[in-house]
């Protein structure tokens, strides 16, 4: 999941990276200025008063994530007070005499919080605790390392195996990511690689990625998927299980999971063939791990239950994955049964991912409610001139528009919830006959995941550039072929399995 709290993993690394990067000094003026710009211009006959009052705190909340001048909790307070002192002066859109008024504006910016998408973005970063309080995520990675040999080509395999098996199980990037890029960091130690060989770069570079391209694969991998189905639900009513999901995405992260593998060996080629004693390093560190804990085994049970469950959703049973995931969790904090206490926990939990992700749904409601989605959305159909397009052609231009804009974002959340509700209006206003709006939906926050450019486009990617161990220059070049590779695969889906399944 991505997760705007683990960005600062080290002074000279990812820190430093985004503030020569971004230039937080001038972010936040920048982003004031153009509050007041958008303020300060007439407003349209065609938007009300509170639609233009919610475009201004839009442009100031993407100033603010682009440019990082503030931390992301803090940016989501701050956005919060200004919807609901801007919302509240604003007239009424049922009866413009009347002001909506600060509580009702405060409402409106804590709309989010009641979303059932917020409870299961929570109570995934509670699963996560888990894994890392009894170290099973630790545990499943080294049994896979031990099985893939010391053969270099074979490590990444594994690399790329460990990012996708845990995806399943650990519903949050960045916590994949916190627990694989270490266990790298030490086989490279272990091998006896130079931090800075083109080895370390290609194993360091490739896990990352392949957390990032199994965010697109798995419905509970990554926040920024619950942020749009948060709005799919919303917006068009529909729900979309675990299963359709995968069915969905799955087959696109694996031939890209394959991409990812030829990509990175023929950029990054290897120094040797075979990394001598690294076998052997990977069975020391999984013999030190010592036999199953009693809270691995419980947790694991859990965890298999509950992907169960998840898989299952609307074919066997019509229990959501909000409320099956709560369950697990409250199962998971019980004596006897339970693998963690609440001071634990609670230590591990990334809050301020938690209010990102409600103030940026209440963002998307609030641009909705005030019809400046709407009117923003027939803004945009003129430009790109997608009213008399084919729904391939339009799927091509707005997945284009998505990688460039994600340049500029370093949380993929925060870009779901300033743009997908933007995009669903868009949809609905083409004139495309027999259009699929949830399928193109669907398709296109797949293409929000596809931060792979920059170490600052993700907090993996941040996580991984920390331990020095690449320069932002190698991870730039392969992340640009692995983008266009990303770019081209979803166009070919959309041309065939996709439009097959009925989404384009």
């Amino acid at each position: 999941m991505t997760n705007p709290d683990s960005t600062a993993v080290d002074k000279h690394g990812p820190a430093s990276l985004q503030s020569a990067w971004h230039g937080v000094h001038w972010g936040l003026p920048l982003a004031v200025a153009v509050l007041v710009a958008v303020l300060l211009l007439p407003t349209p006959e065609t938007l009300p008063l509170a639609g233009h009052r919610m475009l201004a705190i839009l442009g100031f909340a993407v100033v603010l994530w682009i440019t990082e001048a503030l931390d992301y909790a803090i940016s989501a307070v701050v956005i919060s007070a200004l919807m609901a002192v801007l919302l509240g002066l604003s007239p009424s859109l049922a009866n413009p005499k009347l002001l909506i008024g600060t509580v009702q504006g405060l409402t409106m910016a804590m709309s989010g919080f009641g979303n059932t998408a917020l409870t299961l973005v929570a109570a995934a970063l509670f699963l996560a605790a888990a894994m890392s309080i009894t170290g099973l995520d630790r545990r499943i990675a080294l049994v896979i390392l031990a099985r893939v040999g010391a053969r270099t080509s074979r490590i990444v395999i594994g690399a790329i195996v460990v990012s996708t098996v845990l995806a399943f199980l650990v519903p949050s990037a960045t916590a994949r990511a916190a627990t694989v890029v270490p266990i790298m960091m030490g086989i490279i130690l272990a091998f006896g690689v130079e931090k800075k060989s083109r080895f370390a770069g290609l194993l360091m570079i490739t896990t990352v990625q392949a957390v990032s391209i199994w965010n697109v694969g798995i419905k509970t991998a990554a926040a920024q998927n619950m942020v749009a189905v948060g709005f799919i639900q919303k917006m068009l009513g529909h729900d979309v299980t675990w299963f359709d999901w995968f069915i969905a995405a799955a087959p696109f992260s694996i031939a890209m999971s394959i991409g990812l593998y030829a990509i990175m060996m023929v950029m990054m080629p290897p120094e040797t063939r075979e990394i001598p004693g690294g076998q052997a390093s990977v069975h020391k560190a999984l013999a030190e791990l010592g036999p199953m804990t009693g809270a691995q085994i419980r947790l694991l049970t859990v965890s298999l239950i509950l992907l169960g469950f998840w898989a299952s959703e609307g074919l066997l049973h019509s229990f959501d994955s909000s409320t099956t995931t709560t369950v697990a969790v409250a199962l998971l904090f019980l004596p006897a049964v339970g693998v963690m206490d609440w001071k634990k926990a609670n230590a591990l939990i990334p809050w301020g991912t938690v209010v990102l992700f409600g103030v940026g749904i209440s963002l998307g409601t609030a641009l909705l409610q005030t019809q400046a989605a709407q009117w923003l959305a027939n803004l945009i159909v003129t430009w790109f001139g997608l009213n008399a397009l084919p729904a391939f052609s339009i799927l091509a231009v707005l997945a284009a528009f998505l990688v460039v804009i994600h340049l500029g974002f370093a949380s993929a959340t925060a870009l779901a919830s300033s743009l997908i509700p933007i995009v669903i209006a868009v949809l609905q206003k083409v004139a495309t006959p027999g259009i699929n709006v949830l399928g193109m939906t669907l398709i296109l926050q797949f293409v929000v995941s596809f931060g792979f450019i920059l170490p600052v486009n993700s907090p993996q990617g941040m996580l991984a550039y920390g331990t020095d161990t690449f320069t932002s220059r190698d991870f730039v070049r392969t992340g640009l072929v692995i983008t266009v590779l990303a770019y081209v695969l979803a166009l070919v889906f959309g041309a065939t399995y996709w439009r097959w399944l009925g989404y384009v």
